[in-house]
Order: structure tokens, then sequence, then C-alpha cells
């Protein structure tokens, strides 16, 4: 369930944000037991879309991406958004 969970996330932010590069984390199992029903993930994400951004429209662009999936797949998403020139 999880990597399906996975390629969901990823397919939608390749869709709406274009990455350079994504990386997805699974960390459920580091929460296990205390009932969410979604998992728990870190992103590292790359994109063109953040230039120019703040931290908070940036997590704004990856929380509009994903919208659909943040009361069911997704319980909590920690994200680190940069510009390639961030990226280095």
């Amino acid at each position: 369930m999880s990597s399906n969970r996975q390629t969901m996330i990823q397919q939608q932010l390749e869709a709406t944000l274009a990455p350079i590069s994504i990386n997805i984390i699974d960390e459920s199992h580091l929460h296990a037991g205390h009932g969410a029903k979604g998992g728990h993930y870190k992103l590292h994400i790359v994109a063109d879309a953040f230039a120019g951004k703040s931290l908070l429209q940036r997590h704004r662009l990856v929380y509009g991406a994903l919208n659909n999936l943040m009361n069911s797949e997704i319980h909590a998403l920690s994200i680190q958004a940069k510009t390639p020139n961030e990226a280095g």
C-alpha cells in the first residue's frame, strides 16, 4: 500500500510542479500504532516552480498539488522544497 501511495504522490507532483528531482521517504513505520489512516512522508523536491517563492508559498504549492490525497492517503508530510540553484 505504501509504495502505491508514494507513486500517487509522485505522479501528482510531477503533473503539477514538473520537478527536476523528487524523493519521497516513507516514515510511516516510525508512527505505527497511533491510528492514522494515511502515511507519514518526508518529501525532498527540486523544481523551477519554487523560484522567487517564500517557504510558505512553496509549501502551499506542494499541498495544493496533493490536496485530494491529504485527508486520505497522507497523514503527515515534511517538505523540503528547493529551486535547482539552491539544490546545487
